[in-house]
């Protein structure tokens, strides 16, 4: 899987690396973890439950039937653990090195850069 991850697959790998959960559990956690800023339909995040399996970042946990329905549950493999765990230093990485300038530019503002050659 490539990396950086898109947001909807951080989103959908963090909400599995708690516990195993099936679809809809996922859509809702994943409206969760975004304060509602990201809302999957059923249909994208089967499809990228089914990209996520072959890459091998999650595995099937088990199935079980509810009100004549097939329930299927998601977990996040050792290697979608691992995944995670690199995109989320990537990211923590990124935060340190921006609210570290930002709060560098707070303390001393930058000079204005005058246009054009020499003074």
């Amino acid at each position: 899987m490539d990396t950086p991850l898109r947001e909807p697959t951080f989103l959908i790998l963090t909400a599995l690396a708690r516990e195993p959960m099936h679809g809809y559990a996922i859509i809702g956690e994943v409206a969760a973890l975004s304060a509602g800023r990201l809302s999957l339909r059923p249909g994208t995040l089967y499809g990228a439950l089914d990209r996520l399996t072959d890459a091998g970042l999650v595995e099937l946990d088990r199935e079980e039937t509810v009100d004549g329905r097939l329930r299927r549950y998601y977990r996040l493999s050792p290697a979608g653990d691992a995944t995670l765990a690199a995109e989320t230093e990537r990211l923590r990485h990124n935060v340190e090195a921006a609210t570290e300038r930002l709060r560098a530019r707070r303390v001393q503002p930058l000079a204005p850069r005058t246009a054009g050659g020499l003074a």
